[in-house]
């Protein structure tokens, strides 16, 4: 069995980012439970996301010149990634919390969706985080009116004369019950009934009457004069939604290989209480196989785990918002830029020839500052710009995780650090890394044992 601090320490990283060293070090004297009840309290305080958007009429866009528009394009992409670099500070922020910016990053992956605009990119974080534990019945409703899944899904051209079926593909297929559970007439049925769901040039949801399609559907073996909105309920009025939604949570939040009676058993749950996604979030945390030996140490972290994490340990301060980006692009995650509309491929999808070597150097490249000599995923990078060398330009304040260790000798400080960074089963010894360790003073130890610890391969794990 799991003790109580290897527990806790899985919570965390399953349910955010890992701690903080202080945090790690006060969490040891709260029982389980009550660290489960802080998490969703903490989550049910955050508010909404601000944005410094200045908003445009179309008649005053129109009068912009060749030249105004295009800056105007580039500033809508730099305050993107504005954005960006604001979230997964959230997300290393001890103050913020990091089980609803977790929530909030698996929605965004389930509900995919490349944003190019930044009131688009607020408007859709914002609806994410309003209902990432709420009702995901609602939750889906708001998204079939998101102006950046309208866009992205080509609901704009949906019209009566003309349907464009792939909202309503996706829908089914990726969003709600899931191949195999519909046919190809009911994705016709269905896009009728989103024909004339659309946006205006502000970037807020119309519903053009004169492009919808008021006839008879036959959707799911039912007929009537269906709009979006029925089409939804008809689809998560089905049990196998439930399932289909359950078993992207399991792989996320508790393991990639899918234990099936505990599935239908969740699934059975989620389904009784018209999708409620606090108390199926609840239910897993309070649940003892949750913390399984199974379940610990199975999951390679995501990209913007890693990074938020060893954010998390160092107190790491990015001086530039390209230099976030960079690093997701390096590693092969951005937010908001999902490499198609099925969301990022998890677990080992995230390891290649051309991240393995970055994500174990990452903390040596934060630490070093130097220029980085490697090359990034072709799909996130400008034929314009040198593909090869950047420099990741950080603060790193190491005297949160240095006064831990003031008076542990150098047996003590690898157990406790060891025990604080490297999740599951895995043993590390200290031998096998004492030619790697500062000896001159401890401040050096601490930091040069830590590197080696995050550069394992273990670390890479949670």
């Amino acid at each position: 069995m799991l003790s109580s601090q290897d527990k806790i320490k899985h919570l965390y990283w399953r349910s955010g980012f890992g701690l903080s060293p202080e945090e790690w070090k006060k969490a040891q004297d709260l029982t389980l439970q009550s660290h489960i009840k802080h998490i969703f309290n903490t989550a049910a305080k955050a508010g909404n996301i601000k944005s410094e958007i200045q908003e445009r009429s179309e008649a005053e866009f129109k009068k912009l010149s060749k030249e105004e528009r295009k800056a105007l394009l580039k500033k809508e992409k730099q305050l993107v990634i504005k954005q960006n670099a604001e979230w997964v500070v959230r997300m290393s922020d001890k103050s913020e919390s990091a089980f609803l910016e977790k929530m909030s990053l698996f929605w965004h992956g389930h509900f995919a969706c490349i944003t190019k605009r930044s009131k688009h990119a607020n408007q859709q974080l914002n609806t994410i985080r309003t209902h990432a534990l709420g009702n995901f019945r609602t939750f889906v409703h708001a998204i079939a009116k998101d102006v950046s899944m309208i866009r992205f899904l080509n609901n704009q051209q949906n019209k009566k004369r003309s349907p464009n079926e792939n909202f309503a593909r996706e829908l089914m297929e990726l969003f709600t019950i899931g191949r195999g559970h519909y046919s190809e007439q009911d994705i016709k049925e269905a896009a009728r009934a989103f024909t004339g769901w659309s946006s205006d040039f502000r970037g807020d949801f119309v519903f053009k009457k004169r492009h919808h399609d008021y006839g008879q559907k036959t959707f799911m073996g039912k007929t009537g004069d269906f709009d979006g909105g029925d089409i939804i309920d008809i689809i998560l009025d089905r049990p196998e939604t439930a399932s289909f939604i359950c078993q992207k949570i399991y792989r996320f939040f508790i393991n990639e290989k899918i234990n099936e009676q505990r599935l239908a058993k969740l699934s059975k749950r989620f389904h009784n209480s018209d999708y409620d996604i606090k108390d199926l979030m609840v239910h897993i945390f309070s649940s003892d196989w949750f913390y399984d030996k199974e379940n610990v140490g199975t999951k390679i972290k995501s990209p913007l785990e890693l990074l938020a994490g060893i954010m998390r340990t160092f107190d790491v301060n990015f001086k530039t918002e390209d230099s976030i980006l960079f690093v997701e692009k390096a590693l092969g995650q951005v937010l908001f830029k999902p490499p198609n509309v099925a969301g990022w491929a998890e677990g080992k999808n995230w390891i290649d020839n051309s991240t393995l070597m970055i994500r174990l150097n990452l903390v040596a490249f934060l630490f070093q500052a130097t220029d980085i000599n490697f090359k990034i995923k072709e799909e996130f990078e400008s034929k314009k710009r040198n593909k090869a060398v950047r420099k990741i330009k950080a603060d790193i304040d190491l005297k949160p995780l240095l006064n831990q260790y003031t008076d542990s000798n150098e047996n003590e400080t690898f157990e406790h650090l060891s025990q604080y960074l490297i999740q599951g089963n895995f043993k590390v010894k200290l031998k096998n890394l004492q030619p790697y360790l500062a000896k001159s003073d401890q401040e050096n130890f601490i930091k040069s044992l830590a590197l080696r610890l995050m550069s394992l391969p273990e670390y890479q794990v949670c």
